[in-house]
């Protein structure tokens, strides 16, 4: 147990300082943690650490999609709904196939097996790509499409996975009833994620406590994964439908302290999980080495290869027709949406990173069949699955940032970051100007002194001036200079508090409860401040 612990804290230092390392050389942390996690599984006396399947299953990838679910908004998820569908599934289906194809003609493996691969490699992940593409201020629903397909892709494979394990074990297939049984998995998924989004919230309006309304949210995820897992079905597409309900009919009933307090929560979760799963990733590296040692290293290179080149061409295959033709075929489509530029199609084509459930399926796979006999090619399976995680996180993740700027892509994603912000003050002027106008209801209503009245006015007329007129990127803003001034002046409140606890003149209650506020004053300036349209 002590040398667990142990690995733990030195899983944690090897995160915190790669992310440190990430920051500084702008690379995203993902690319360095999965090769720090390969360098430190060949370090001398450091012990194997095999990443378990059913803890990425069942323990990692609930509350990953769900954040991530959360943080998406339902409206463009369904405006965009179409082409996130297409990616989800048809993408998964199409690339399981090629897969299949490709190394049942050109390496010999049996269709089912090929298959099976096929549905492992095939869904793309979304942590790693998104936090590259953020940071490149990409269009935002070029990240909406891409988000929204890593978020739904994962069951599609999933369902699939299952489907070509169950053919391997018994030999036997049926089109039809496995086409019925995706159909019925994701009707009851969806109805039963939307029911468990209704009911936690409901618990969560009723508590009234930031401490329970957050353990609540940290249950939701995993009793609407793993109750449609154990039936059968993904629980991806449960764990999605429940966090779009809770996204789109949280806001006003979740209390604004369990708010502040749940996003400070799930940042750091999501943090720690996301980081260690990508670190664990790396260090099956030394696993599958010890592994790979009975099969003729031309082989693995060769499948792996081979695999990598189709997912990619598979992908882009795909998404240029996916896009273009229905619009080509579909006059009202047209009008309704018309096509995007081939930049960002390309974009999205290019964004196909493999991630961890990727190897968790693989790891997954049972180690025999019903009668006994070692699965077919599961090992061969296992290191091809993570070559195709290694070469996509390693070379898109590396390849994307030039790809953006040769495409000139950042300048789109600044303007729309600029109309986006100048929307948000509009918005901010109106919110407070329909303030204002039930301030002047509620003083016809009730006797209210001039002093209360007064004090309100100002508060509102404080805030109106601390917003902009313009998000000029070429002007500095006079609030920036107030909020640089306001950060100082805070800390100097800080350093005086701190003063008068040391000569005893305070109580260390008294100096928690003014330091709440400076916090609570900081963290707001921070949310105003106006950042300048990404570079």
């Amino acid at each position: 147990m002590e040398a667990t612990f142990q690995i733990f804290l030195i899983l944690l230092a090897v995160l915190a300082g790669t992310a440190l390392l990430a920051r500084r050389v702008n690379v995203a942390p993902a690319i360095l943690l999965l090769l720090a996690g390969v360098a430190l599984a060949f370090v001398p006396g450091m012990p194997t650490l095999e990443l378990p399947p059913e803890l990425v299953l069942l323990v990692v990838l609930p509350p990953l999609i769900y954040s991530a679910s959360v943080a998406m908004s339902w409206r463009e998820f369904k405006f965009n709904l179409r082409p996130i569908t297409l990616l989800a599934v048809g993408c998964v289906i199409f690339t399981a196939c090629a897969v299949a194809t490709a190394t049942h003609y050109l390496i010999g493996l049996p269709w089912s097996v090929g298959f099976l691969l096929g549905a492992i490699v095939a869904p793309p992940d979304v942590v790693a790509p998104l936090a590259i593409a953020r940071k490149l201020g990409l269009p935002r629903r070029v990240l909406v499409v891409l988000e929204g397909e890593g978020l739904a892709n994962d069951a599609t494979a999933l369902i699939l996975y299952r489907f070509a394990v169950v053919a391997i074990s018994t030999g036997m297939f049926s089109l039809p009833k496995a086409t019925g049984t995706f159909a019925v998995i994701v009707v009851a998924e969806l109805a039963f994620g939307a029911a468990v989004g209704w009911l936690s919230l409901r618990m969560r309006h009723r508590a009234r406590d930031p401490q329970i309304e957050i353990t609540l949210s940290l249950l939701t995820p995993y009793i609407a994964f793993w109750i449609p897992h154990h039936f059968g079905g993904s629980g991806v597409i449960a764990t999605v439908a429940c966090g779009l309900y809770i996204s789109w009919n949280g806001p006003l009933l979740i209390s604004a302290a369990t708010r502040l307090q749940g996003i400070f929560f799930w940042d750091l979760v999501i943090y720690l999980i996301e980081g260690l799963l990508f670190l664990l990733t790396g260090f099956q590296m030394r696993l599958l080495f010890e592994k790979s040692k009975t099969f003729p290293l031309d082989e693995i290179l060769l499948t792996t290869a081979l695999v990598a080149a189709v997912i990619i061409v598979a992908r882009f295959a795909w998404v240029f027709p996916a896009i273009y033709l229905p619009r080509l075929l579909s006059k009202r489509l047209r009008a309704r949406d018309p096509s995007p530029p081939w930049r960002n199609t390309f974009v999205i084509a290019f964004t196909g990173v493999r991630g961890a459930v990727s190897l968790a399926a693989a790891l997954a796979i049972p180690l025999a069949l019903p009668n006994g006999e070692g699965f077919p090619h599961r090992d061969l399976i296992l290191f091809v699955s993570f070559g195709v995680i290694f070469i996509t996180l390693v070379g898109l993740g590396f390849g994307l940032p030039p790809v953006v700027r040769w495409l000139g892509m950042a300048d789109a994603g600044r303007d729309e970051h600029r109309a986006e912000h100048e929307s948000e003050i509009a918005a901010r002027r109106e919110a407070l100007g329909a303030a204002l106008k039930s301030l002047d209801a509620i003083t016809d209503d009730r006797q209210l002194s001039d002093e209360v009245v007064k004090l309100l006015r100002a508060r509102h007329e404080t805030r109106a001036s601390q917003l902009p007129d313009t998000l000029d990127p070429d002007r500095h803003d006079v609030s920036t200079d107030g909020a640089e001034l306001t950060r100082e002046l805070i800390g100097e409140e800080r350093k005086f508090i701190h003063a008068l606890l040391r000569d005893g003149k305070i109580t260390d209650e008294i100096r928690r409860h003014i330091e709440r506020d400076l916090d609570l004053e900081e963290a707001s300036l921070a949310n105003r401040e106006y950042r300048r349209v990404p570079m």
